[in-house]
């Protein structure tokens, strides 16, 4: 039997995804397929997208072999139950900061006896089909990823306790915010942001979580694989668009 991604990021294995901030095409999922990612991440965080049209990307991912998700604004269940109710695999929570909160997301993510996931089958999460409820809940509950961003100092403070609470899946480091709320913004060889990598891939370790983070290039990818990160993200769309067009552009010289 296959082993489902969320079982394959607990166990430590690589897994290469993409995350979509702008390009919000149908198109996107078959090109990151192209690209060989096995998971998309929409993120609602900073790009205003609705829940209406995440639906529609979610759609175009059925089929492919690639595992929708999203990024929600908060972990709120009026956030997190809806993604996952229109078709997410996954879902990330940013600036998760303590245990509390981690029981709070699985209450809204997992369905009874494990969390209170409000009950609806046949629905665009279950493809619409009808089924056995208890089979189906079982196996929605064994696939969908459920990720804690760490990405403020107070997550740092609390990252053994958010980590050892079980049906958390990944943490996710958030590196733009967590050197901004260490007082070193975007320093990403300070001391105090290195010291923080290793407080939070020990908590990993330690309680068999996964790993994440989003890179923006080729060495970044690397560096973190090195360090124990296994599901990697590549980032961001609109970057790697304007660095693609300024490529072919700068070549032509000036006037």
């Amino acid at each position: 039997m296959l082993k489902t991604l969320r079982r394959r990021a607990r166990d430590g294995e690589l897994i290469k995804g993409v995350m979509v901030f702008e390009c919000f095409s149908p198109g996107v999922a078959t090109l990151a397929r192209l690209a060989g990612a096995e998971y998309v991440l929409y993120d609602m965080e900073h790009t205003g997208l609705s829940i209406e049209t995440l639906k529609g990307l979610i759609a175009t991912c059925r089929g492919l072999g690639v595992a929708p998700m999203a990024r929600v604004p908060r972990g709120e269940y009026h956030l997190l139950a809806p993604a996952l109710d229109v078709g997410c695999h996954g879902v990330m929570v940013p600036m998760v900061e303590s245990a509390e909160q981690a029981r709070a997301i699985v209450d809204a993510t997992r369905y009874p006896p494990t969390g209170r996931r409000g009950a609806a089958f046949g629905f665009a999460h279950d493809d619409y089909e009808a089924g056995d409820i208890g089979t189906k809940i079982r196996m929605l509950d064994a696939r969908n990823v459920v990720i804690a961003q760490i990405e403020t100092e107070r997550g740092l403070e609390n990252v053994e306790a958010i980590a050892a609470v079980d049906e958390i899946d990944v943490l996710w480091v958030g590196h733009f915010d967590l050197t901004n709320f260490l007082g070193v913004p975007a320093q990403f060889d300070n001391p105090l942001y290195l010291a923080a990598l290793k407080r939070i891939i020990a908590a990993a370790r330690k309680h068999r979580k996964g790993l994440g983070f989003m890179a923006t290039d080729a060495g970044w990818a690397k560096r973190y694989r090195r360090l124990g990160f296994n599901m990697l993200a590549g980032g961001t769309d609109q970057a790697i668009l304007v660095n693609g067009w300024k490529d072919i552009l700068a070549s032509l010289g000036k006037k």
